[in-house]
């Protein structure tokens, strides 16, 4: 299928050939009809892209923070690799749109039917793309009569909705409307038939004249004298609120809402403007500042969008979802007032002219306001969820399927993967297709697709990496190990122990092997710290300190049943790592967490007692400051001892001396892929898959512990 993609690194727009998406549950699968450009986002969003790196920096100073902050925790070389995998991330472009449906995902079949129509909504969902998959709270249906090419202005009229009932009008209050692009225009209207008189502000005529048409009672350019006009038109009170729909950099549309507002009116901010606002004005009038929240409340709430959360309505009644029904209600035919977003069309486009389409937009040689895209009529052909990149390769010791393509899958993964000899990269499959593609062409592979069928049934590939959210490893990796394939998966192997069992139950009729991505202990100082103990006898005792920072509560890591929370994802490895430390089998585990207040149980002490006596302790911690070295590790045996210090700094004691080393981070990714490939070749396992098992049923058992405050015994 055709989809308008951008890259974040250089800008360069193009239109592309990408595998189609899959439905999945919970969302429809939507033929795109027409899709909206909006000229304000996404003119910045292109703008953004085409700057430099210092450019990018020095517009997102809060991003600049993050990464110093990742440095610090990761080092300069991670961190690095992070931000340049993250840079060149395929962008897709679009975020307004309609369609028809074609496939109805799990859970919505009573609800929608194939042949819908509705309105799409989300940047990266709502995309410029003949195919878009489109979870349940980001889609409305059309009503009969509305046009495709109206209805896919429904995402920008719900924006312009939730302002407009941010700004608390009523029936005979005067409302003024700084800035007449798409979402000032649709506010004016939207005003106008909840019976609020209007007065639209804007330098360009054409666009004052379209505000009168749309209902706006005056419509003038913002200039000071103007002001006299308004306290005119108000009887000497001023304007009951002020929607700010304006784009520029200078904060002059805040200066002129202070001298055109009645005492203590609201100023709604839904357009991207200057924020130093003139406290004195604000301050006497005593002005208040509300910042529109996009579509509506749902916006941003993953559980809401992605995973199909209902808002009780009495509490919540007006939903993005809602205010985008709302939308499409308003723009029927038959009403005697209605919204006609046909009046603000001035461009229509091909969608296989959409270079031409974004030329106009971020250019300025032509007035334009609506730039709708259209999209090929009739029934639409057979779209491949996989396609071919290149001819097909011959042989190879480990043919590799990839399933998942994130950041740390292109940062470290398939760069190391693709820098050991006899690894031939036969099919990436991710999600979207935009991002398929661009793994395809960065990585070299045959194939691309967004259906992981497309790697796990091609008997050619005998090596799976699976990458992806942590709720689908177990199983995909029980899929790949049924069809006889070797594993490489991410951790954790399982978020349950029925997860759990679901990957044993196929790795006891498998002939493949079984790899779980725990790369630390194949870490050259681990190794050393290892041999420095040599065969000493008796138990050992290791304690194991994470300093992993703050994760935002919202992080898809952090959901139960996506991500599984970071006991899981990411304590895992240093319970591996003791694991491998110990050298000994693990008996039973104990846990407790600090409470507080809104807690997520980032803060944990587990205790895990060997079958020979020794001991671990690992105290993992979000609350300290990252200025301190991530992650420190020692462990005492036999009259000796050692410390590693964010693998960097190694000290071995014995006979009462002490020997310091340091190197480069080194966690040791490299050393671990080049042992999995060696292993397909050989046929054993780097790490005894009993092992591996038992270290992801110790995992799960300090969630256990958590939960019953008992040791739990394995």
């Amino acid at each position: 299928m055709k989809q308008v993609i951008q890259s974040r690194k250089s800008g360069k727009l193009a239109l592309k050939d990408v595998p189609a998406p899959k439905v999945r549950g919970g969302c429809l699968l939507v033929r795109t009809r027409a899709s909206l450009i909006s000229a304000g986002t996404e003119r910045m969003v292109i703008d953004f892209a085409r700057k430099s790196l210092a450019g990018k920096a020095q517009a997102r100073p809060d991003l600049v923070k993050k990464v110093l902050e990742k440095a610090k925790k990761e080092g300069l070389v991670n961190t690095w690799k992070a931000v340049m995998a993250r840079l060149d991330e395929p962008l897709p472009l679009g975020y307004s749109a309609a369609g028809d449906v074609l496939a109805v995902g799990a859970g919505l079949e009573g609800e929608f039917a194939v042949g819908d129509r509705v309105a799409m909504a989300g940047a990266g969902i709502a995309n410029h793309s003949e195919l878009n998959t489109v979870p349940r709270n980001l889609v409305a249906k059309i009503p009969a009569g509305v046009p495709d090419e109206e209805a896919c202005y429904t995402t920008l009229g719900a924006i312009a909705m939730h302002a407009v009932r941010n700004a608390g009008a009523t029936l005979g209050d005067v409302v003024a409307v700084i800035g007449c692009g798409l979402v000032g225009q649709m506010a004016v209207r939207f005003l106008v038939l909840a019976g609020v008189r209007v007065i639209a502000f804007d330098f360009a005529e054409d666009r004052l004249e379209l505000a009168r048409r749309l209902g706006a009672e005056a419509a003038l350019t913002p200039e000071n004298a103007n002001a006299d006009a308004v306290y005119h038109l108000t009887g000497g009170i001023g304007v009951d609120a002020v929607i700010n729909a304006a784009a520029t950099d200078s904060s002059a549309p805040f200066e002129f809402a202070a001298g055109i507002a009645r005492d203590r009116a609201r100023v709604v901010m839904v357009g991207l403007t200057g924020t130093a606002f003139p406290h004195t004005a604000f301050m006497q009038k005593e002005l208040n500042i509300v910042v529109s929240r996009s579509y509506g409340p749902g916006r941003y709430d993953a559980d809401f969008e992605q995973r199909g959360q209902k808002y009780p309505e009495g509490w919540v009644r007006w939903t993005e979802t809602a205010n985008m029904a709302e939308t499409l209600r308003l723009m029927q035919p038959d009403l005697p007032q209605r919204l006609d977003t046909a009046l603000l069309t001035t461009h229509r486009f091909e969608l296989d002219d959409a270079k031409d389409a974004y030329a106009l937009v971020t250019g300025a040689q032509e007035r334009h306001l609506g730039v709708v895209l259209t999209y090929p009529e009739g029934e639409t052909k057979a779209h491949a969820v996989s396609m071919p990149r290149k001819p097909a390769g011959r042989g190879g010791q480990c043919v590799l399927g990839v399933i998942g393509a994130g950041n740390f899958a292109r940062a470290v993964l398939l760069p190391g993967f693709k820098s050991i000899p006899g690894v031939r990269f036969k099919t990436i499959a991710t999600t979207r297709g935009a991002t398929a593609e661009h793994g395809a062409n960065q990585f070299d592979f045959e194939n691309m697709a967004t259906d992981e069928s497309a790697v796990l049934d091609d008997a050619d590939i005998n090596t799976v990496v699976v990458a992806t959210r942590h709720d689908s490893h177990a199983g995909l990796a029980a899929r790949a190990l049924n069809a006889g394939k070797s594993v490489f998966v991410e951790k954790p192997l399982a978020l349950d122990l029925a997860q759990l069992n679901e990957v044993i139950d196929a790795l006891n009729g498998s002939g493949g092997i079984l790899h779980v991505g725990f790369n630390r202990r194949f870490a050259p100082q681990i190794a050393e710290m290892r041999r420095h103990f040599g065969n000493t006898q008796g138990p050992r005792v290791i304690s194991i300190r994470v300093n992993g920072g703050a994760i935002e509560g919202d992080h898809w890591t952090q959901s139960s049943d996506e991500g599984g929370g970071r006991v899981l994802g990411e304590m895992c490895h240093f319970v591996d790592l003791a694991r491998y430390l110990a050298d000994g089998t693990i008996e039973s585990v104990h846990a407790e967490a600090a409470t507080e207040t809104g807690g997520n149980g980032d803060n944990v002490a587990a205790h895990i007692r060997f079958k020979d006596g020794s001991l671990a302790s690992i105290v993992y911690t979000a609350l300290g400051d990252t200025a301190l070295p991530k992650e420190h590790i020692e462990m005492f045996a036999g009259g000796r001892a050692a410390s590693l210090d964010d693998f960097r700094e190694l000290s071995l004691a014995a006979d009462g001396a002490v020997k310091t080393s340091t190197a480069t981070q080194d966690k040791g990714h490299k050393q671990q892929l080049a042992a999995f490939v060696k292993s397909v070749s050989d046929g054993a396992p780097v790490i005894a898959e009993t092992e591996l098992i038992e270290t992801a049923a110790a995992t799960i058992a300090v969630l256990e512990s958590l939960r019953t405050g008992e040791r739990i015994d394995l």
